[in-house]
């Protein structure tokens, strides 16, 4: 397969100013001979990492005018020889120089194939591989700070460091257990359970970093709720800085879920304006109100909204009793005209927040609110420190622990050496997962399958 040459476009589909044309493999520079035409030389004549003027030629007719740049293995994305064609945008112009690169021997690359070549070449490792994904989709600087973090490779090299321990004990095992003559009294030195306790520690640090990496990574989904009218789009637009949900003073007018991300310190928040629960016999807005139930269930922070200008009523406590968690933010909107309101009747509430969506007010408090709530004030300092955000990660660096515990438990006891050979394979192997170096063909096709076609 990786003798193969591939092509695809790496630029969004689409009208714009240039589209990128991308192939990999021994076959670029020979592929590109045939279909170039610099101005005043030969392909032949090119210099590595240049970019040369010409036009790409069918059948000696001009397909377009061009740049092409020239990357030679092995100092490539891909460690392969690269050619990147860069030609006007539009949908017809680019699919023409494609369809004239796959005609002279290139084939269309599968999705994240490039990035994939780049791990099966060696030049990246999985964990590398994976945060080129999220580099592509990272909502904020503090996610898009922990997913180069993980590009440039500091994963890969605490993993490198945590192994090496387990491959300074597995060493010197196998001296004391295959060269008893060598009459090594003290089987495993005080420096090397030390360097597997630390290893341990640092191991530990990085599993309890998931939770609020996922978060900076992922963002939190958050429901705004409350019965028709309450302020729940205005809320939404003040949050968003601009209008993008229906404002009106007719009860009910949202009818669907409206969807928005916004960032809030770094963290992204998926942010969503549900319908207003009643009881209505309009069949369209209550399948509004039923999709509005389900999201309460699964949302991982809640806005509960009540109309600080209007009575409680029998409303607000059935939507009040539908919430099932105590990560629920109150809020008092409409305090330019409020009434008193007995907020003892809402016993799961702890925080209340008093603001005017309308008149912009309060609304920095609840930005503020919400980011304390929940990061808890402990992640400011998250994108200057290794942080890991997937889930892969987590589960074999746990599996790791579990078997480096082991061992040390195997050391203080006294117990034979070759007792902690399984948990020593355990680590090792645990720890391949994480990079890669134990990979099955599923997993690599899973995580691959995340990329756009061109990377």
């Amino acid at each position: 397969m990786l003798l193969d040459t591939i092509a695809a476009i790496s630029t969004p589909r689409g009208e714009g100013g240039i589209s990128i044309v991308r192939m990999s493999g021994q076959d670029s520079l020979n592929i590109l001979e045939k279909i170039f035409r610099p101005k005043n030389k030969k392909v032949s004549e090119l210099k590595n990492y240049s970019i040369n003027y010409g036009h790409i030629i069918d059948n000696e007719h001009i397909v377009d005018e061009v740049l092409v740049s020239i990357m030679k293995a092995p100092n490539t994305y891909t460690r392969e020889d690269i050619i990147e064609i860069n030609c006007h945008g539009g949908y017809l112009v680019t699919e023409k120089v494609l369809g004239v690169v796959l005609k002279n021997g290139a084939r269309i690359a599968e999705i994240g194939e490039f990035t994939k070549r780049a791990f099966l070449n060696g030049r990246i490792d999985l964990t590398q591989a994976e945060a080129v994904i999220d580099v592509i989709h990272g909502k904020t600087e503090k996610s898009l700070s922990l997913s180069l973090n993980q590009l440039r490779g500091d994963l890969r090299d605490k993993i490198a460091t945590i192994k090496k321990s387990v491959l300074d004990l597995a060493a010197h095992i196998n001296v004391v257990l295959d060269y008893p003559e060598e009459g090594i009294d003290d089987p495993v030195p005080e420096n090397l359970v030390d360097n597997l306790k630390k290893a341990s520690a640092e191991i530990k640090d990085l599993v309890s970093s998931y939770d609020k990496g996922k978060i900076i990574k992922d963002g939190i989904k958050t429901a705004i709720i409350g019965k028709p009218n309450v302020g729940k789009s205005s809320i939404l637009n003040s949050l968003l800085r601009e209008d993008r949900a229906i404002v009106t003073h007719i009860p009910g007018t949202t009818r669907d879920i409206i969807e928005e991300v916004i960032n809030i310190n770094g963290i992204p928040l998926l942010l969503v304006d549900t319908a207003g629960i009643r009881n209505t016999d309009d069949i369209v807005e209550n399948i509004g109100v039923e999709k509005s139930k389900e999201l309460i269930n699964s949302a991982d922070l809640i806005l509960y909204v009540i109309d600080t200008s209007r009575e409680i009523d029998e409303e607000d406590f059935r939507i009040y009793d539908i919430i099932n968690t105590d990560k629920v933010i109150g809020i008092l909107n409409k305090i330019d005209i409020k009434k008193n309101i007995d907020l003892t009747k809402f016993p799961k509430i702890e925080k209340w927040i008093e603001i005017s969506a309308l008149s912009k007010i309060g609304i920095d408090n609840l930005e503020n609110e919400i980011y304390k709530y929940i990061m808890n004030e402990n992640v400011e300092d998250s994108s200057q420190k290794l942080v890991i955000t997937n889930v892969r990660h987590k589960s074999a660096l746990e599996k790791t622990n579990e078997a480096l515990l082991n061992i040390i438990e195997t050391i203080d006891m006294g117990l034979p050496m070759d007792l902690m050979a399984v948990d020593i394979k355990d680590a090792l192997d645990s720890l391949s997962e994480v990079t890669g170096e134990i990979s099955s063909e599923d997993l690599l096709d899973h995580i691959f399958s995340n990329f756009c076609v061109g990377k």
